[in-house]
This record gives C-alpha cells, structure tokens and sequence, in this order.
C-alpha cells in the first residue's frame, strides 16, 4: 500500500497540538524541579515557625505584656489551621500517600498518562503486532487525524497540570509518546530526531530508518503486552506485593517492635561450611535488596557457598516506635539478635555484611561491641565485616556529601518533621524527595532507561522486583530520623569520634565509641565503594582506610591480615546488576574465606607491605579499571 508522505499527518503536527509544556523541559534543567511543593512547602513551613515565635512570645507575660495576649489569641487561631494541616499529613501517611498534595496529584498524572499511552499504543495492536496498515490508514483520512489529535489534547492537559520542571519522570513519558508518534506516521521528526534510537559514537544512527520502526514496533509491543507503561504499577502486578527469592522464617524471640530477625538456612543438598553471615540493613529500605531475584540475590549466592544467612527486618514502623532512636535500632537490636545467633550456634564464626545506613550504623556497634569485650577480658568475637555503599564521613570538603548536607541546612526542619509526622514517622515519599535532590534527574533516567530496555521482552519482567523495591519504601521512625539527619549527617560525630551509644557497662554506657578499638580487637573491614554513587560518596565510604585493620600500603594494595578497600566505577544500587553483583560477590566471598590472623603482620613501609606479602597480593588499582 503506498502512501505519498505529504497526505498523512507528520509528528511535528502531532505534537504540536500539545504545545509546550512542563515537561518538555526547555529550560534544560539539568534535574528534576519540584518548584510549586518547594514554593507551598516554604509557605507552610513558615507559618509553623510563625507559630513557634508566638507560642515563645505568649509564654512570657511579664516580658512582652500586651503583644504575649495578642500572641495567645494568634497561636489559637492559627493552631485552628494548622491542625487541618498536620491531621491532613497523617491521613495521607496512614493511607500510604504521599503528604505532599501537589506531588500526589503527580502520581494521578503518571498514572493518567500511562493509562492513555496504553490505550494509544492498544488501537493499533492486533493479534499482539503493531499494525502498519491500520496506522497508515489513520495518519491519512480527516476522521482518523481527528483521532490522533484528540488524544494529543488530552496528553497536554495533563502535561499542563503537571507541577513539576526539568529532568522529570514525565518527561521520559514523554520520549515514549513521541516514539509512538514515529511509529503511527512512520516519518522522524523535521529535525530528524528519533526516540530511543541506537547510534554509532559519532552520533549518526547506528541502523536504518526501517530497522528502527521495526525495533520500535517490538518496543511498543512489549510494554503494551506486560503494560508496563506505569513502573510503579506494574511493579506490583507483575510481583504481587511480594520480592525476594529465597525461603526464610523468623526466629522465635527475635521480636521487638516491628523488628525481626530473618533465617534463612542452607538449601537441600548444600553443606553448611560453620560460618554464619549477618545482615545488617537499612531503616528505610525494604531487606529485600540483598534478595531481589534468582540471579541477583546476594543471599542465593551465599547460601550456596554453604553459610547460615540472617537478615535484619525493620518492618514498617508505626505510633509505637515513633520514639525509638539509634540506641534501640544500632545498639538494642545488634545486642539481641547477635545473642540469639550466638546460642543458636556456640561454635561458629559470625561476620557481618552491611549496605548504606546499616553499615553505618553497624560499624560504631562493633567498636562498641569491642570495648565492652576487651574490657571484660574477652576476645572479640566478630572480627570481618563486609560493607556496600556505607558513608562513614560526612563533611563539606572530601567526603563528597556537601550537596546533601546544603540541602539538609537548607530545607531540614526538626520541629516541623516533629509536627506533622511525631505520631505516624517519616514516610518513604518525604525520604525518596530528599533523595531526589542529590540524585539529578534520577526519575527520568529510570523511566528512560526502563522504557529503553523494553525491546527485550525479558529486560521487562527482570526489572519488575527492582522497580518494586524501588517504589514501595517502608517509614522511617520520627525519632531515629532526626538523630540521624542531626548526629550523623550533620554532626559527623561517627568519624569525629563524638557518636554516643548506650552499654551495659558503666564505664562505656552514653559515652563517645572508640573506633579506633577496631584496630585492636583485630576486626578487619571489606570497604566496597562505588566512584559513580552520589548517596554514599567514594570519599564518605572511608571505613577500610581509617579503623581495624589498616597499615600503610593496603588501600592500593591488599594483604593478608589487612582491611580490603575497593572502589569500583559504579552507582549506589550495583547489586540489581547481575554482572556488577557477580564481580563483588566473588571478591567478599574471598575476603570472608580468608583465614583470621590474630597478629596481622603490618610493616611501617609500603615497600616491606609488598615484600612482605607479594606472594598473596591483589591490584586493587586494576580491580578499579574494570567495569
């Protein structure tokens, strides 16, 4: 059927019918700009701290005389507001959405939007297949150019709803809507621009026009079939509300709160190697990112080697933990689920593996673990740790967090989080805003990049247990979310050596942790650490080279006895690559095989290092190198 191009509709007419809008990002804003929740949230931030200077001012009568009773009648009023405010906050956490009004009416859009690319893309599937020929006829006749362009008016009221500027997730919605625009008119862009197209280095395209409607078909095709046009959507379908691929129960007694203690023994048929591994994880992440998938699981692998597996699960905390902080979740918990392994197996060795904040918060409780043990005349009992992605400073110079440190002296409030979320705790949408902030444009690049992926059927359902992880966080507990942003952030009192924890011994109970003890109680640190990952900075993840067992020479090159630092060219959450995964396991894996020496050798010179221990050394540097 030939079709003369100058009779069918082009996308440019397309869409044009849908203007210019937020989410185009002409500006070229290099992140995403959540400027009318930045703009409500300072006005009502405002009016809290209003507020707060009333209630200061009226509580001093004899001071401020009349302008104290004028202060009273004020606060009453303006409580009689912000009451509806802070009721409104606890709704939307109790409900699992998001506080922000503004940004939950985003979520409508995305959902909006992917609703109509699925109906777009549905008309012209038959039988699974993108059918040409209806889309020629379509582009052609007055009736279905109508068509056509009544849909591009319904995208564009969305996109002018839309409350968000720059590298946004709707902008990657965005990228696809004009894909399929190609797709319908089989014709690029006057500016021979083309949606998801393979290109050589140069920049010119790496295949024919005709291979690129074919690839985009299949693309089309694929998202249509699983639709998956909305991540967070599909995400729960295609898991059920449920990740992780291998089989555990909790272990009796290890409730406290909403935290319990995970087990997951050996498979059938593997034999146990008397080494027990435990997983210390973050307060704001689901567990399941040690166990994402068959393949991408870190659990699955070391089961295999033959180690027993406990894993730490904060659950989801509600109105009884609200007051709970660092002391109970990185001092409380260790000590008794620690306990628990213990008498469950009196022989074996325990190492530690922790990831982002549960490694930041594990490590101090080893030292303090190791003051309390040598203290009383013992030995320290857990001498490995292996950490991923684990910032231990924090400062505006080398350690890389000055941009989420800005933010937080910026924008960070405690009265207020205090106000709206005290009885209900910090919900994952306040916690992945800020995460935002430091991550530039980190929506739209996982939405493209998902969406980019979808030529490959299989890419899809692979990244279905990610994308949940990703979008369904668990609550932060109010209390223990301040003494974080404050003590450690903030404060960098882990690396100053100022990060207080409770002891049973007096001698130690509230007072500053040694980390320095690391080194003599003979405790030697895996420091895993990615160059690309703006959450936990190379330069925060400086454990390996600063407490246990650290000497001159062992940050280039590891020896026997020593810590093993190793910063690798890749992002914060490596472990959902199945490669990246691969190269880490089979290197703490070595680390955790390696037999404990008591007396480590350490020579004062890096030339006796090497001498010393040439025969077993491994090129850090060239470990570096690779991808």
């Amino acid at each position: 059927m030939s079709i003369e191009n100058n009779t069918k509709i082009t996308p440019d007419e397309l869409m044009q019918v849908c203007g210019f809008s937020p989410a185009d990002n002409t500006e070229n804003i290099p992140t995403a700009l959540p400027w009318k929740s930045k703009m409500v949230g300072q006005q009502i931030r405002s009016l809290f701290d209003y507020k707060r200077t009333l209630d200061y001012i009226s509580k001093d009568l004899w001071l401020y005389g009349p302008f104290a009773i004028s202060a009273i009648w004020q606060s009453a009023i303006l409580d009689s507001v912000l009451r509806h405010v802070k009721a409104s906050a606890r709704l939307a956490v109790g409900a699992s959405r998001n506080p922000d009004a503004i940004a939950d009416m985003n979520g409508w859009i995305y959902k909006s939007y992917s609703r109509l690319l699925y109906t777009l893309t549905g008309f012209f599937i038959r039988n699974g297949k993108f059918n040409r020929e209806k889309a020629q006829m379509i582009c052609m006749t007055p009736k279905g150019k109508e068509y056509l362009k009544n849909y591009m008016d319904e995208f564009a009221q969305l996109e002018f709803l839309y409350n968000n500027v720059g590298l946004t997730r709707l902008k990657a919605m965005k990228e696809l809507l004009k894909c399929l625009v190609v797709l319908i008119t089989e014709q690029p862009f006057s500016n021979g621009y083309l949606p998801f197209a393979k290109k050589n280095p140069d920049g010119t395209l790496a295949t024919s026009f005709e291979q690129y409607l074919a690839e985009n078909r299949t693309r089309l095709e694929n998202l249509y079939d699983t639709d998956a046009f909305d991540i967070k959507e599909f995400s729960e379908r295609a898991t059920l509300g449920k990740i992780g691929c291998s089989s555990y129960e909790y272990v009796d007694g290890s409730l406290n709160h909403r935290v319990r203690l995970r087990y997951y023994p050996p498979p059938e048929g593997i034999k146990t190697n008397g080494k027990i591994i435990y997983m210390a994880t973050p307060l704001i992440n689901k567990p399941e990112l040690f166990d994402l998938t068959s393949g991408k699981s870190v659990v699955e692998a070391l089961l295999k080697k033959g180690y027993h597996i406990y894993m730490v699960d904060h659950g989801n905390p509600g109105w009884e933990e609200t007051e709970l902080g660092l002391d109970f979740y990185g001092k409380t918990i260790p000590d008794l689920y620690l306990d628990i392994i213990r008498k469950r197996h009196p022989q074996d060795e325990i190492y530690v593996m922790a990831y982002c904040m549960g490694g930041t918060l594990i490590l101090p409780y080893l030292a303090r673990r190791a003051e309390e043990r040598l203290a009383a005349g013992l030995p320290m009992d857990i001498k490995k740790i292996a950490l991923m992605a684990s910032p231990m400073k924090f400062d505006d110079k080398d350690s890389g967090h000055n941009p989420i440190r800005s933010l937080i002296r910026r924008d960070y409030d405690p009265y207020l989080i205090k106000e709206l979320f005290g009885p209900v705790n910090i919900p994952p949408q306040v916690i992945e805003a800020g995460m935002n902030e430091i991550q530039p444009g980190v929506q739209y690049t996982v939405v493209l990049g998902f969406y980019g992926r979808a030529e490959m059927k299989e890419s899809i359902a692979d990244s279905a247990p990610f994308l949940y992880w990703l979008t369904h966080g668990t609550k932060f507990p109010v209390s223990a979310h301040i003494q974080w942003i404050q003590n450690i952030f903030v404060g960098n009192q882990i690396y100053e050596e100022k990060y207080c924890l409770p002891s049973g011994n007096p001698k130690f109970d509230g007072k500053p942790v040694n980390m320095s003890i690391l080194k003599k109680a003979g405790v030697r640190i895996f420091d895993y650490k990615g160059s690309r990952d703006p959450i936990a900075p190379a330069g925060s993840c400086v454990a390996g080279e600063t407490w246990g067992q650290v000497a001159e020479g062992n940050v280039k090159f590891t020896s026997a006895g020593l810590n093993r630092t190793i910063e690798k060219n890749i992002g914060h959450i490596f472990v959902v690559s199945r490669k990246l995964l691969a190269e880490f396991l089979s290197l703490v894996e070595e680390f955790y095989e390696e037999p404990l020496v008591s007396q480590p050798l350490i020579s004062e010179t890096k030339d006796s290092v090497k001498s010393e221990f040439a025969n077993n050394v491994v090129d850090i540097k060239k470990l570096q190198m690779e991808k």
